[in-house]
């Protein structure tokens, strides 16, 4: 604390200076703000500036309050939440340092935790915690998503697909492959916010939730995603699952079924599962059944045609669309493509998928099968249509991007 009357540093909490005895400003004890001698009130907040009573009812000993940077327990607030907690861990980075200068296995260890990491930001996730060999990432929380345990199993296998690149890489350049263990699980947990000093503000989850999310990190093959059973039930569907039995956990005293997320279901959106499961009757919307009728006639006479259903949530757009499409594909290619709330990073998701569609690709196919696929239909339709293949390749992540085709790329949104 400077002294504004000979300008000596004094030690925080004084009441005069050291150096030439005359007062120190003054602390709002509501705000914190610095008051010069002589005032009664805060210039920031009005407070009163006189010494408050202390909580044990005796009268102030004269000493400065001090502000706590961290609250004490009792004052800290607890939320409950459902929320998917996602670990991730770097397998046989142990051994890796060990065998390794220091030096060389971070250039190893840090491009694949930055892979993790921007795997799980592109899906909205929360990471408050990582180790050295892995991290710690909360879906639903602090913000909250109606699909936060579709954008966890999103993350998780983008996470282990990215890797698989970076680990071919470096095997092809003489270096050792790089594998993770990915486990997830949601339920309920209690959040609140810890500050830990300086202006840092640590949000941390607590409850069995994230313990059971780590043992199936631990009980999963190398490479691969594992979840409880919480998770497959609000999940299956959007994801194909492989039944891995059960599994004895520390700290659960049942044996936990545990499964393998293999890849991506057939699923996108809420009324494609409650299809599945069973719709109720489709009455009303003759007018905008008809308009759409009319619509595709005129598309079949070569006179193209767009059609917007436009409405508040929950209106019935979807299932307009699920019903006409069910009576009128009959003579007619159907694509179709989606908007899911965790594609915003990528303006052009809606037309990877419908290409995708278009060209029948599926998730386990490989670069060659993709390519034929893609090649094999454009230059059915039109042999001149060659010159775009390569833009098409580098938009489906099956072609190296060269500077020629960098316009091609999706752009980032923030």
């Amino acid at each position: 604390m400077r002294c504004i009357n000979c300008g000596g540093d004094n030690r925080e909490g004084r009441k005069f200076c050291g150096k030439c005895a005359a007062p120190l400003a003054r602390a709002c004890p509501q705000c914190g703000a610095s008051n010069q001698p002589g005032e009664d009130f805060c210039g920031e907040c009005a407070a009163p500036l006189g010494q408050p009573q202390a909580p044990s009812g005796k009268k102030s000993s004269g000493a400065p309050i001090q502000v706590a940077e961290t609250p004490a327990p009792e004052d800290i607030d607890g939320e409950r939440k459902t929320v998917t907690a996602l670990f991730a861990d770097i397998k046989g980075s142990t051994e890796l340092e060990q065998d390794l200068d220091p030096e060389e296995a971070r250039r190893i260890v840090d491009p694949a935790l930055k892979l993790m990491i921007d795997a799980v930001r592109r899906y909205g996730g929360y990471i408050p915690q990582s180790t050295g060999d892995g991290i710690f990432a909360l879906f639903g929380a602090p913000v909250a998503h109606e699909d936060h345990p579709q954008r966890a199993l999103h993350a998780a296998l983008r996470m282990q697909e990215d890797l698989r690149r970076y680990s071919a890489k470096l095997v092809a350049e003489g270096g050792v492959p790089i594998q993770c263990r990915v486990g997830v699980n949601t339920g309920e947990v209690v959040v609140r916010s810890l500050s830990t000093g300086n202006g840092q503000t640590e949000y941390a989850p607590i409850g069995h939730t994230t313990n059971l999310a780590s043992r199936m990190q631990a009980v999963a093959p190398v490479g691969s995603v594992a979840v409880a059973e919480s998770t497959r039930m609000l999940c299956e569907g959007y994801v194909t699952l492989k039944p891995l039995g059960p599994a004895k956990v520390k700290g659960v005293t049942e044996p936990v079924q545990v499964y393998e997320v293999t890849g991506l279901g057939p699923l996108r959106t809420r009324l494609q599962r409650s299809a599945s499961r069973g719709l109720s009757k489709f009455v009303g919307r003759d007018a905008e059944m008809e308009a759409m009728r009319h619509a595709l006639e005129l598309a079949k006479a070569g006179r193209g045609q767009i059609v917007a259903a436009v409405g508040d949530a929950g209106v019935g757009k979807s299932r307009l669309f699920f019903e006409f499409k069910a009576k009128s594909r009959s003579g007619c290619l159907v694509l179709e493509t989606f908007s899911v709330s965790h594609g915003k990073a990528s303006a052009y998701l809606p037309v990877i998928e419908l290409l995708k569609n278009y060209f029948e690709i599926e998730p386990e196919d490989d670069d060659r099968k993709r390519r034929e696929k893609v090649g094999g239909k454009v230059l059915m339709l039109d042999r001149s249509l060659e010159d775009t293949l390569p833009h098409l390749f580098s938009l489906l992540g099956i072609a190296e991007t060269t500077a020629g085709q960098a316009e091609a790329q999706p752009p980032m949104m923030a």
